[in-house]
């Protein structure tokens, strides 16, 4: 009989311990052979997404230790060079394929490999190579080319077309800082799945910055006064590790790490008495917008989507004991796919370890003459990834009050432009002689899968406001809380209002203290934009998420992403505002709780050639979750800790 034979599937993987333990290396190169096997695969498809699939909530919530679970990978496959991809699903369990889906038009975060294609075939390309010799530019090899998402804006070459626009630097050697000297006024277009160069713009030639902008010691000298300063815990840390399974004082969760997402944390709940009490089912950055506020024709189309575009984690570092993390620390490593489909391992991914934090509470009772005061101290749960000329930490910490809070830590290299002797750059900052870095935002949206003592949960917006003049406020003093429900997705779109103490409280309205109040955790935002472009441009469309502070919407399992699930080159209205149209109830249900924060960042010369760490984040905070502080039997510090003035 006739036919094309079919590769065997792989043997399935050893079994998972937990529904949600980390994807293994076995499991992933199980689902690209399974997903091939198939057939219906184009050979040379390459795979742009490798990821655990959501598992059924109350799958997870039934799962015993030594029960079998179905173990579901995601798949998002790129057959070929146009603007689709294939949504697939596979079973590692069963060695099933379950779902095979052809979506179009979209496209999928920038591939490396296509990246790769479209950097040669630049370089290669005539047009490029003179644009470089009307700037004196010879040596080819010198250049840095860094390709960038292209967004949306209506042209013929993003028509039916993966592309990407390249931006060129120039670097004397290897280890020079290509953006101290940016090739200002050429853009490449480069179709990526053709490796096809579509179009070299030449705005003007502007000579390059005379500045090596070197940060290397050598270069910038080193201080010699700066003692050693060492975290030591002669009894280990005060955390234990089964898996992926941390517990933490009384705290406990599961760390997972998603190619896009980067850091996930998952049920995380609070042991309060011999019972855990269910605080967060899920929570990472769903997705991030860096928009740049040039006109410039060269910087102005600029408006990355760092999670849905390229991936936190896959741009993730492997991290260094003494550098990126200090202390007694335990590492995570992660397995993820390159894109052929093969798993490899990032060694030291995640790190975790804990911290002092100061003063926890204290009183000195000057009647009894007696001071408590006990030392605070953080689990810290981190990931770094390097995006292009960008890094961003990402810090989870959990403290003994029963607070969570995340903080992003911002540094790297600006993006830059160059400017002739004379001129003045428009909507930038001068940071060295001939250099400018445009003004920009980073807008971060994460999701809080909320789950404060089980899945009923409401939201109030809480404003503190003066009150009126007259009888009741005869000396014109008081002011206090109010607390507004949220009762519809409608309701939920909201900014931050720092004059009112503005705050959101997630409150378990079929749950109460020991006080009869509902329990509940309140989210803190930290001074944040929200987006500066015009609602109607490229990136007010496709970035509407960052237009709000705080988004509610109701729990669905495939509504994992702020801007949707394919961001790239997307016309935009997808995510958040598409499902929120529906206006749907999220009462006194099972919600879903998205926060955008960042930065706005005006350039100072201060951050070059290597930004200091700038800082953003919020915290939830516990709001008669319990009874009283729940850190009152924090011991005291002993030993030589602690001295008696």
């Amino acid at each position: 009989m006739g036919g094309t034979e079919r590769p065997a599937a792989p043997p399935r993987p050893v079994a998972a311990d937990h529904p949600l333990a980390m994807l293994s290396g076995a499991e992933i190169g199980a689902a690209a052979a399974i997903l091939r096997a198939d057939g219906r695969l184009a050979e040379g498809a390459l795979l742009a997404y490798v990821g655990l699939l959501e598992p059924d909530k109350e799958a997870v919530r039934r799962f015993r230790p030594g029960d079998a679970c179905d173990r579901q990978v995601r798949v998002v496959a790129v057959p070929g060079p146009g603007a689709e991809v294939i949504e697939a699903v596979v079973s590692v369990t069963d060695g099933t394929l379950r779902r095979f889906e052809v979506v179009a038009p979209a496209r999928p975060a920038l591939l490396f490999e296509e990246s790769m294609h479209a950097i040669a075939a630049l370089k290669a390309h005539p047009g490029w190579q003179e644009a470089m010799r009307r700037r004196g530019i010879e040596a080819f090899d010198r250049v840095q080319i860094d390709p960038w998402p292209a967004g949306s804006f209506g042209l013929d070459h993003e028509e039916g077309r993966r592309i990407t626009r390249c931006l060129s630097y120039y670097r004397e050697s290897p280890e020079a800082n290509g953006y101290a000297r940016p090739v200002e006024g050429v853009i490449g277009f480069v179709d990526m799945g053709r490796g096809e160069v579509l179009e070299v713009v030449d705005h003007k030639v502007v000579p390059l910055p005379p500045e090596a902008g070197s940060y290397y010691p050598e270069d910038a000298g080193r201080r010699s006064d700066l003692k050693p300063l060492d975290i030591v815990q002669p009894e280990g840390p005060s955390f234990s590790v089964e898996g992926n399974l941390v517990r933490w004082q009384r705290w406990s969760f599961r760390v997972t790490m998603d190619p896009l997402e980067g850091l996930v944390l998952r049920t995380l709940g609070y042991d309060d008495g011999g019972r855990v009490r269910p605080v967060l089912y899920r929570a990472s950055v769903s997705e991030m917008v860096v928009p740049y506020g040039s006109p410039d024709p060269m910087h102005a189309w600029k408006n990355a989507f760092d999670v849905g575009e390229w991936g936190l984690g896959r741009m993730a570092n492997s991290l260094t004991l003494g550098c990126d993390c200090l202390g007694e620390i335990f590492y995570f490593d992660a397995d993820f796919a390159d894109e052929r489909g093969r798993p490899h391992t990032l060694k030291n991914a995640i790190c975790m370890h804990e911290e002092d934090y100061g003063i926890l509470w204290k009183h000195a009772d000057l009647h009894g003459g007696r001071t408590e005061v006990r030392r605070s101290r953080r689990l810290v749960v981190s990931s770094i990834a390097t995006v292009g000329n960008y890094e961003y930490g990402f810090y989870w910490y959990l403290y003994l009050d029963g607070t969570v809070a995340l903080e992003v830590k911002l540094t790297g290299i600006m993006s830059t432009q160059a400017f002739a002797p004379g001129e003045a750059p428009d909507h930038a900052v001068v940071v060295a002689p001939q250099l400018a870095a445009p003004v920009h935002q980073h807008l971060f949206n994460v999701r809080l899968d909320m789950e404060v003592d089980g899945v009923h949960n409401s939201v109030y917006e809480v404003d503190t406001r003066p009150d009126p003049p007259g009888p009741e406020n005869p000396w014109g003093n008081t002011f206090s809380p109010r607390a507004t429900l949220l009762a519809t997705e409608g309701d939920a779109r909201r900014v931050v209002d720092p004059s009112a103490a503005r705050h959101w409280r997630i409150a378990n309205p079929r749950a109460t203290n020991g006080l009869g109040q509902p329990t509940a955790y309140k989210l803190v935002p930290g001074p944040t934009p929200t987006l500066l472009a015009d609602p109607s441009s490229s990136v007010g469309r496709r970035a509407t998420f960052a237009s709000a502070n705080l988004w509610v919407t109701p729990f669905a399992p495939d509504e994992l992403r702020a801007a949707g699930d394919h961001p790239n080159q997307h016309a935009g209205g997808d995510g958040l505002p598409r499902w929120t149209a529906a206006d749907r109830p999220i009462a006194d249900c099972d919600l879903v709780v998205w926060h955008t924060f960042g930065v706005t960042h005006v350039p100072r010369p201060e951050d070059w050639p290597v930004m200091p760490v700038e800082y953003t984040g919020f915290s939830l905070v516990p709001v008669g979750f319990f009874d009283r502080n729940p850190a009152l039997d924090v011991p005291a510090s002993t030993g030589g800790h602690c001295h008696a003035g």
